[in-house]
């Protein structure tokens, strides 16, 4: 057996290899990615993916570190209210999974779902064949089947897991993922993990019956109708469109925020979740007076983008998408979906407010921080540090010893960003994504092995859009016509209404990589396309 240690029955690759007359054409287990990626490229199960991770092995602690996790029906208590959903080892999110830097993770993944799933460890540079994504790095694991996710964890910081297909995660299905660092001094006292998430499931909708409420023409009329008629100039005009009429204006206490930030999100969600818990039933995170916390903000939303403050504090900026930044202190921040965010702390005596705002919407996640008796915030608390210093990506300068190489590209892509409204289609370069057969319909970006690599993404759209690449992170290197002199590193990004980026990154890590926007209904719709190692390095 390869070195990528699948571990399943073989139900499901039987019939395929029978030319899988016994599966249904659009199914998401119906092609191994060898049928779908196509003669040509680096296939995940090559030569030179086992290469580059036997080298992360011969580099890594030598530790294996195991886990298991159960994908499967639950009902989840939200602090309150019983939903039906599914998650994983029955609780949501899903309990933590920790290693170190340079350890072997070894994660037996069991599927008790009803349909197939599969498991995309979010902004790891992992081997392509553990990636995640159906039809193009594995085959999905079949109801009743199950996997061995094998590989070397080389980056610390805070990520996170979750399935890569359909709208899986926005049931549930999603677990913090933490890599610690050998070599950090631990300057903090206590460590609080918080995720966030927007939550429909078994609550009114089902997230496919949202999907296909807004490919039915769910978004606003009034929006649409103003689009064809030029009446939309910027992104400045847009909001009040796009926005319904009792969600104009923000919560009492809190800031009017730009109007672009009002485009974060297409679906009014009806709970908003902090650790899988409702603001009416909070959960209370504790520590002493005067210790010094590091928070390790997740935002696990489908569709939502959050903006973050503690009351009485200011927050200290460490760490963004895992990688560490020179310390910057603000008093509030924004998240786009599948972003992560690191802060450090000085706690006060009492009882704070955690509050993560739904931008555009009269509604938030509550935490609560205690280090001392005290009442309970109120559900409405809305902290001024709401208004205060915003963290903009501008002013993120990355560690200098992560720092990548700031050197002319050896070859550079456009992404440009569309979409209709109207018929919810969302693309990138006007083309959708197949998630069956990748590559049908799509042109793949080229790229080989050592090249230093350049996009150019362009939000043509009036809406927010987090764009996440697999496998890799990059340097932010030019924000509309301002340069970021340090190349903060990421590996997603939230691309404003009318905004152009350019991010550079090193093609060291071969396979075939997606890359999308990581709102979950923008993404299930098709916004995606493919970075596609080839063979061999061109010579000349």
């Amino acid at each position: 057996m390869p070195d990528s240690v699948v571990s399943r029955r073989s139900v499901l690759l039987g019939a395929a290899g029978a030319g899988g007359a016994a599966l249904t054409a659009g199914a998401w287990w119906a092609f191994r990615p060898e049928e779908a990626v196509g003669a040509g490229r680096v296939q995940a199960s090559s030569d030179d993916v086992r290469r580059v991770e036997q080298v992360r092995r011969r580099q890594g602690s030598g530790r294996t570190v195991r886990a298991s996790l159960v994908a499967e029906p639950v009902e989840v208590d939200l602090g309150g209210r019983m939903v039906q959903t599914w998650a994983y080892d029955g609780q949501v999110p899903g309990r933590v999974v920790r290693c170190s830097a340079g350890d072997q993770l070894e994660v037996d993944v069991v599927n008790r779902l009803p349909e197939p799933t599969t498991v995309h460890w979010h902004g790891l540079r992992l081997r392509n064949d553990m990636d995640g994504v159906p039809n193009l790095t594995q085959p999905s694991i079949g109801e009743g089947e199950s996997m061995r996710y094998s590989f070397v964890a080389p980056d610390p910081g805070t990520y996170w897991f979750h399935p890569h297909v359909g709208l899986q995660r926005e049931r549930g299905l999603f677990s913090p993922l933490i890599i610690d660092d050998p070599r950090e001094a631990g300057d903090y006292d206590v460590e609080f993990i918080v995720v966030l998430d927007d939550w429909i499931d078994d609550a009114g909708a089902t997230p496919d019956q949202v999907l296909t409420q807004l490919r039915s023409g769910g978004m606003d009329a009034r929006f649409q109708t103003a689009v064809q008629a030029g009446q939309i100039a910027d992104r400045s005009q847009a909001w009040q469109y796009h926005v319904p009429e009792s969600l104009a204006n923000p919560p009492a206490g809190i800031a009017p925020v730009s109007a672009a930030s009002r485009l974060a999100g297409s679906v009014d969600f009806p709970f908003y979740l902090l650790n899988g818990r409702l603001p009416t039933a909070p959960e209370t995170l504790r520590a002493k007076p005067g210790q010094r916390a590091r928070i390790r903000l997740i935002n696990a939303a489908g569709a939502t983008v959050f903006r973050v403050a503690l009351g009485g504090h200011r927050l200290t900026v460490t760490h963004t998408d895992g990688f560490p930044v020179e310390p910057i202190t603000v008093d509030t921040l924004q998240l786009g979906s599948g972003e992560r965010y690191d802060l450090l702390v000085t706690l006060d005596d009492g009882a704070f407010p955690l509050v993560a705002v739904a931008e555009g919407k009269r509604a938030q996640a509550l935490g609560v921080v205690r280090t001392a008796a005290g009442p309970v915030p109120p559900t409405s608390s809305a902290p001024r540090e709401l208004a205060g210093r915003l963290l903009a990506l501008a002013d993120l300068r990355s560690a200098p010893d992560v720092r990548l190489d700031d050197r002319k590209p050896d070859v550079s892509h456009s992404l440009y960003l569309t979409g209709d409204m109207s018929t919810f289609e969302w693309r990138i370069n006007a083309e959708t994504y197949n998630h069956h057969r990748p590559f049908d319909g799509i042109t793949p970006m080229p790229l080989h092995e050592g090249q230093h690599v350049r996009l150019e993404v362009i939000n043509q759209t009036p809406m927010y859009h987090p764009m996440h690449l697999h496998g890799h992170t990059f340097a932010i290197r030019t924000i509309d016509n301002t340069n970021v002199p340090t190349g903060t590193r990421k590996d997603t990004v939230m691309v404003a209404p009318g905004e152009r980026l350019l991010v550079d990154f090193t093609a060291d890590n071969p396979g075939q990589w997606l890359m999308h926007c990581h709102n979950a209904y923008h993404m299930a719709a098709g916004m995606a396309s493919v970075l596609s190692y080839l063979p061999s390095r061109p010579t000349g």
